[in-house]
């Protein structure tokens, strides 16, 4: 079996920024159900902090790395909707996107319409599904309608900014937080309808205040610690709280019984993963996405990019806080 080599950004322990190592890796060619891609560009995600850190522990060494965009390579057998010399972009376990080179699965892997350039596919793909499993999937009792208030934590971040505005096309009133006025400004930018700078106001009295006290009917939290619990009661009854990060660490373990006494409340940990897990699944997701960006309706913001020797830099920078928008590595 031939092979080439590629640059790779890999972990050999779980850690800080200062754990990631540019090393060579031999790609061989793509087996069955599987393609070769080269990218174009690399994105960031807070799902790649958690590995590296070992909060989602995997097995070692890892090479890090959920999303990318580029042209495909190499078909293996069994794969039928890409060709070699199609442009692609993924979202997709397993992690290893941070490299020039890979085989991988061809399961998550879509064809990457032509209107929309390789920076966007790779700072969009897994943020935008996000967004749309949220918005679109990760419903409280009786879905959202237009008009409808949804609380969207971290509003100013790669997802939050997506997300500002996919509410937006929905006719969805967004309550966007956010750390700074700047932050704020952003969020407001993009579509949010309302937005509170948590680092200087309560958010639960605000949020009580622009929906007149009635709470609003769901809360996308990513930042998980700091926010959850005080996110509770921001709802409505009968409304739902789904929490898909864990920007400032794990939810602690609650009592269930705290639901019913703040309105027979539902609570969900979605993920993407879960969300992808067959071809069909994945295309429809992403062909949303596709129209969405196609439209206009929504715009990927890349305010940061970093060679991907510099990787190590971008996370840095992504755990201070520091970014806003999408951040993406360029080979």
């Amino acid at each position: 079996m031939s092979s080439t080599v590629s640059k790779a950004v890999r972990i050999e322990r779980f850690g800080g920024p200062e754990e990631m190592q540019l090393v060579d890796v031999s790609v061989g060619e793509p087996g069955p159900g599987e393609v070769r891609i080269r990218h174009k560009a690399v994105g960031l995600n807070f799902i790649d902090v958690y590995q590296r850190t070992g909060l989602y522990p995997l097995p070692l060494p890892l090479n890090l790395g959920m999303e990318a965009s580029g042209v495909i390579e190499a078909v293996g057998e069994g794969v039928t909707h890409l060709k070699v010399g199609d442009r692609a972009a993924y979202a997709s376990q397993p992690p290893g996107s941070y490299c020039e080179l890979r085989v991988m699965p061809a399961r998550c892997v879509c064809k990457l319409p032509d209107g929309i350039s390789f920076e966007t596919g790779a700072a969009r793909m897994l943020k935008g599904m996000t967004v749309q499993y949220l918005l679109r999937r990760t419903l409280p009792q009786g879905g959202l309608q237009a008009g409808d208030f949804v609380l969207f934590h971290a509003a100013a971040g790669g997802v939050g900014l997506i997300a500002c505005q996919w509410a937006r096309a929905l006719g969805l009133q967004l309550i966007g937080t956010a750390g700074s006025d700047e932050k704020c400004a952003l969020a407001k930018a993009h579509g949010a309808a309302h937005v509170i700078n948590y680092a200087k106001e309560d958010f639960v009295a605000r949020v009580k205040e622009i929906t007149g006290g009635k709470g609003v009917k769901v809360v996308y939290d990513s930042v998980g610690a700091d926010t959850f619990m005080k996110s509770l009661d921001c709802l409505r009854p009968f409304g739902l709280i789904a929490n898909f990060g864990n920007a400032s660490g794990k939810v602690p373990p609650f009592d269930i019984n705290v639901l019913a006494g703040k309105g027979s409340l539902y609570a969900s940990r979605p993920t993407l993963f879960t969300h992808l897990s067959t071809r069909e699944a994945t295309q429809e997701i992403a062909d949303d996405l596709f129209a969405m960006v196609s439209s206009g309706k929504v715009k990927i913001q890349i305010d940061q990019s970093f060679p991907l020797a510099r990787g190590a830099d971008a996370h840095r920078e992504l755990q201070a806080r520091k970014t806003t928008g999408c951040t993406i590595l360029t080979l």
